[in-house]
């Protein structure tokens, strides 16, 4: 693989040589691409122009590497190398903390005859290089960079970036070359998730079981694990990476600033350890890796002291690879299924005097944490690591929402802000059907810019305990590098913006106009980018007589929006959006963002079905839960299908709770057909109701039922169109009976099921 250095000042050479970079000397900062957005930023009217007898004064104790890293950049932008002087030089480099007050902070000013950065520390002066190949520009073929002083420093030290390996394995190469994007954009930490239910990813030298069965599964899945049947490819599959391998790894990464985080999991999702080692489970197996996704009740006997052993042993040779002062031990989706019934994790509970098998898990975590501990390292964990009692010193890293780094917060307890709906790099970032397969979720980029980590729930005295943000790339779906690129870029860099800008400084409009100049670099630079942030959005709302309103929008600068209802593509000749259209009539709204007289971007569609309930007031006995009432009860009767993805908030989940729904139509009027979409797929916790039953009423006090049904056949969408004698009715009541607990034999026995509908149709 070439360089990331010289590919990337290719890649700018082209860029510049083509005009896609500014030509204008005086061209606004802003407009140059600084990403992630300096905390200041004072243009001036001067340009520093380099020639071949441009130097480089290096202060002491400044790494040679982050000088390296720059004329790498130079050279292949200019053709020629910016040589090191040690008397006068017009680019001068220097760490000085009494300047550059804040750590990892610089000072970069640049006028006609001189540019200096001031660091506050060696990443101080490799961040303001990174600034500064971003302010480079060509102008009648002469390298330049605008006048300016950049105050800058980071809003978090925590700026982290999450890669799964163990569900799909990449090479050195992509990691090298992902790790030099990272530093590209300021991100300063690399968790690295090395074991897992699918895989064992890390050769360890007195476990050689590990690497010859560990670290392979027999086949993989096809498709989605909602998918039942399950299909498989019937292919082995597998690697690791040697000790060697992950030595120059770490080496690579703390060359930029990055400091690696490894993720050895425990007490969950340990198949792929107990593959080879199967006296570490409760039931001693035989155990295989996992060839799907999903949660397993398998796990580390917490009663056998082998295990403790294992996992020392293992950490003895993890750490010297790793210098990090934290480990990620994981920690999180432990089923207590096998815990319950052992005889030794009973004993262990019985003679260490917990209250339960999630105070066992608090004993596991603690006592690992106690033997990080003793060789100097701390842990960190995801949020499930509060059960049973947070460890003493344990960092907790808030995954399934911002409760857990709240409550760690309100502990005193650091914690690592990385809520999946708002910084999952495996949700998908756009709604349109033609959107490659992802895990799950919908994280558009501008979703992901405006999260805030510092939730109002936190006062100024806890908020300090909240110490960065961290995107998460869990590789389920990631079935190669491209896949793995589509998903990462370009929300990766709305995380830098995140991560390192001032709250008060960042705009999104802003961040997409610094974006749009960064994408050809990415492209040249073969990054797989995703490039749908401008493609149209919506938004549905009731207007005041109860119709449906639709709002159409996209960033594109200088976009017209186009549509028809009549299920033809919008060209020139269609309808020219201005304002909300307004729904009358069951149909396809289909709409394309022209730019002139090209189409930009995929063609937005939307389907409507309007019947006598649509606007209409709803009454729930029992709220939704989760991520699927994003709409408020309005979802429910504004005439638009859930789909099958259950991303595009329309679906509404009651999480062990019944469905009991009553639908005002506001006058008595005949009624001839009730209907509602009912989403199954076992392999998600999404249940079937037991009964699902509909009640007709004139005066909201006696219902009588008109139709009822218990089976629901179809994995994924089950649309219910009861056809019922005609009454006269004002009240529609829609009641299912939640599965509640799902039953033994079945994914994830012993757990609450998920109960989840739409649109309840009245005819």
């Amino acid at each position: 693989m070439v360089s990331f250095c010289k590919s990337v000042f290719k890649a700018l050479f082209y860029i510049l040589c083509c005009g896609l970079f500014i030509n204008a000397a005086h061209a606004q900062i802003k407009e140059q691409g600084i990403i992630p957005q300096p905390f200041k930023i004072q243009k001036s009217s001067e340009v520093f122009t380099f020639s071949p007898k441009t130097s480089i004064s290096v202060g002491a104790g400044i790494d040679a590497n982050n000088l390296t890293f720059f004329n790498q950049y130079f050279h292949s932008l200019s053709g020629y190398s910016l040589p090191i002087s040690k008397s006068a030089a017009s680019i001068k480099l220097n760490i000085d903390s009494a300047k550059a007050i804040q750590p990892e902070g610089y000072i970069l000013s640049v006028t006609s005859k001189q540019i200096s950065i001031t660091g506050h520390d060696q990443a101080g002066v490799f961040y303001g290089l990174q600034s500064l190949i971003q302010l480079l520009r060509s102008s009648n073929g002469k390298i330049t960079a605008a006048g300016c002083v950049v105050e800058d420093y980071p809003r978090f030290a925590y700026r982290g970036m999450h890669l799964d390996v163990s569900r799909h394995f990449f090479k050195v190469d992509a990691i090298k070359k992902w790790i030099d994007l990272l530093a590209l954009y300021k991100i300063n930490t690399f968790h690295w998730h090395l074991t897992d239910d699918q895989g064992w990813r890390i050769e360890i030298k007195k476990y050689p079981l590990l690497q010859s069965i560990s670290a392979w599964r027999d086949e993989t899945i096809i498709g989605h694990k909602r998918d039942s049947p399950h299909r498989f490819d019937g292919k082995r599959y597998g690697g690791y990476y040697t000790q060697d391998e992950v030595k120059a790894v770490v080496k690579y990464a703390m060359e930029r600033h990055i400091n690696i985080i490894p993720e050895i999991e425990m007490p969950g999702h340990a198949l792929a350890a107990l593959s080879a080692y199967p006296q570490l489970g409760c039931t001693g197996g035989p155990y295989k890796a996992a060839t799907f996704w999903g949660i397993f009740d398998d796990v580390y006997c917490a009663g056998n002291e082998e295990t403790f052993t294992f996992l020392q042993n293992v950490l003895d040779e993890v750490l010297p690879l790793f210098p990090s002062k934290y480990i990620h031990i994981g920690g999180d989706e432990c089923p207590k299924t096998k815990w319950k019934t052992c005889p030794k994790c009973q004993k262990r509970i019985k003679d260490e005097h917990l209250k339960d098998e999630h105070e066992l898990q608090s004993y596991f975590i603690g006592r690992m944490e106690k033997y990080l501990n003793s060789k100097g390292r701390q842990i960190i964990g995801w949020d499930e690591i509060l059960e049973g009692g947070l460890a003493p010193g344990a960092t907790v890293m808030s995954w399934t929402g911002e409760e857990g780094g709240i409550a760690a917060a309100k502990q005193h307890h650091d914690a690592i802000m990385t809520p999946e709906k708002y910084v999952y790099l495996d949700y998908y970032q756009s709604l349109y059907p033609s959107e490659p397969l992802a895990g799950g979720g919908y994280t558009p980029l501008s979703k992901m810019y405006n999260y805030e980590p510092i939730t109002k729930e936190l006062s100024g005295d806890e908020a300090k305990y909240i110490k960065g943000v961290q995107a998460n790339a869990w590789s389920e779906y990631l079935a190669s590098i491209a896949q793995a690129e589509h998903q990462l870029f370009p929300r990766m860099l709305a995380l830098s913006e995140i991560a390192w800008t001032a709250k008060e400084n960042k705009d999104y409009n802003g961040f997409l106009k610094r974006l749009r100049y960064e994408l050809p670099l990415l492209k040249r630079l073969n990054v797989n980018t995703a490039n749908t942030f401008d493609e149209i959005t919506d938004s549905i709302t009731k207007s005041a007589d109860d119709k449906i309103q639709l709002a159409l929008n996209s960033t594109l600068p200088g976009g017209q929006i186009y549509y028809t209802t009549n299920g033809t593509v919008p060209n020139l000749k269609s309808k020219k959006y201005s304002k909300p259209l307004i729904i009358t009539a069951s149909g396809k709204v289909k709409a394309v963002v022209l730019s002139g007289a090209k189409q930009q971007g995929r063609v937005y569609e939307k389907d409507f079905h309007l019947h006598k309930a649509i606007g209409k007031t709803v009454t729930l006995a029992n709220q939704p839960q989760g991520t699927y009432n994003s709409t408020g009860i309005w979802g429910l009767v504004n005439g638009i299908y859930g789909n099958k993805l259950y991303n595009d908030g329309q679906w509404y989940g009651f999480n062990g709770d019944d469905l009991d729904a009553v639908v005002d139509l506001g006058t008595t009027q005949k009624v001839s057909q009730l209907g509602i979409n009912i989403l199954k797929y076992h392999w998600q916790k999404m249940w079937e109701p037991q009964v699902l039953t509909f009640e007709t009423s004139v005066d909201g006090k006696a219902y009588t039922e008109v139709y009822r049904q218990t089976a629901f056949n179809a994995n994924g969408i089950n649309a219910v169109r009861a056809n019922i004698k005609p009454v006269q009715a004002r009240y529609i009541r829609v009641k299912g009976t939640n599965k509640g607990i799902i039953p033994p034999g079945e994914y994830i026995a012993g757990a609450k099921a998920w109960l989840l509908v739409d649109e309840l149709i009245v005819n």
